[in-house]
């Protein structure tokens, strides 16, 4: 039992698994996410983790440059919103309106963000915020600026294994002890396994984000019709890859993932090589590369040193700080950057790739 007595999700999924049997490991991460987002502020040093922006305000100055950019060179169209996916704290918000402005943009906000706890916090944070439970309610006659940082990595990821009797969906199941343990599922899933993947060895485990893949393909048919960008900066990989990528989060360490469903963050790590080929599909135009490439790309050293510049008693934190954000032994090469652009749009700044794809 938790504080007041009330039942804590780890017992509810114990009796659920006793009474009807393992559930899906989607199921057991979605059901984990949606108690821990709803009922609490999980950032900074009393939280479990620290992202980008609360790292640095030059993190959200480049995403907000990247985004004004795009617009500027797009004719400043008029009637462009900023949306922002996970808004946690309204941080990155704050700090991407402030360089959109002194490039001339000034949109309206839209968050979409689903847990009151942090709405609370990111209306104190940004007057006249617009909240948003899904892309559904946006306003469909402007063009979109989006970003998302460390959002798709929360979503609930799907888990297939390779079993001596072929693919199974991974569930999570109780052992002799009682305690929550993976199994593999009863029903033959080869047909979902695309068929390079089929004569892997048994053991062998290969995730799927279906929320994921779902949010991203209306978001490109939303841009193809609107207009605008998005941006999504994350931790995973550019290539197919497969291995079991869930872990869990509390108190800034990594702990057990069924050491406390509901009280911890569950993620993993985001598939960008599905995105592209969704965003693709729809008709847009992507890029990708890491995030310290992209930072770097952006201008962070200059502004780094302006900040030193303007406050000579910050270099030490100023100089951490960016280098947490760019190099290659900190955030730069786990954490991805995608960009997304309609094939009548500017590409975004940033990226080396040459014409995007």
């Amino acid at each position: 039992m938790n504080g007041g007595g009330a039942t804590t999700l780890a017992d509810s999924f114990r009796r659920l698994i006793e009474r009807h049997g393992p559930i899906p490991v989607a199921r057991y991460m979605g059901e984990s996410n949606a108690r821990y987002y709803s009922s609490r502020d999980p950032l900074g040093a009393d939280g479990d983790f620290t992202t980008a922006p609360e790292i640095s305000q030059m993190f959200g100055e480049m995403v907000g440059l990247w985004l004004a950019d795009v617009w500027v060179r797009a004719g400043r169209p008029a009637g462009a919103i900023y949306v922002e996916l996970g808004p946690g704290r309204g941080t990155l918000a704050q700090d991407a309106l402030r360089a959109m402005a002194s490039q001339g943009l000034r949109p309206d906000v839209h968050l979409v963000e689903g847990s009151e706890a942090l709405r609370r916090l990111q209306s104190g944070a940004l007057a006249g915020a617009q909240f948003h439970d899904s892309l559904d309610t946006l306003p469909e006659d402007r063009p979109l600026l989006l970003a998302a940082n460390e959002f798709i990595d929360a979503l609930p990821i799907r888990q297939l294994v390779m079993t001596d009797r072929g693919w199974r969906e991974r569930m999570v199941a109780l052992d002799e002890e009682g305690a929550f343990a993976f199994a593999a599922g009863p029903n033959a899933m080869d047909d979902a396994v695309p068929e390079a993947q089929r004569a892997a060895e048994p053991g062998t485990v290969i995730e799927t984000c279906p929320a994921a893949a779902a949010l991203v393909g209306a978001l490109a048919e939303r841009l193809d019709r609107q207009g605008g960008a998005a941006l999504f900066v994350d931790y995973g990989h550019l290539a197919a890859r497969t291995g079991s990528t869930l872990q869990a989060v509390r108190a800034h360490e990594k702990v057990g993932v069924f050491d406390a469903p509901g009280e911890m963050d569950l993620t993993a790590h985001v598939d960008f090589a599905t995105l592209v080929a969704i965003s693709k599909q729809a008709g847009l135009a992507t890029a990708t590369a890491t995030q310290g490439a992209w930072l770097s790309a952006m201008g962070i050293a200059l502004r780094a040193q302006a900040l030193v510049t303007r406050s000579p008693e910050r270099a030490k934190d100023v100089a951490d700080a960016h280098d947490r954000l760019v190099q290659p032994q900190a955030m730069g090469e786990l954490f991805k950057v995608l960009a997304m652009t309609p094939r009548d749009w500017p590409r975004g700044a940033g990226f080396d790739e040459g014409p995007a794809r």
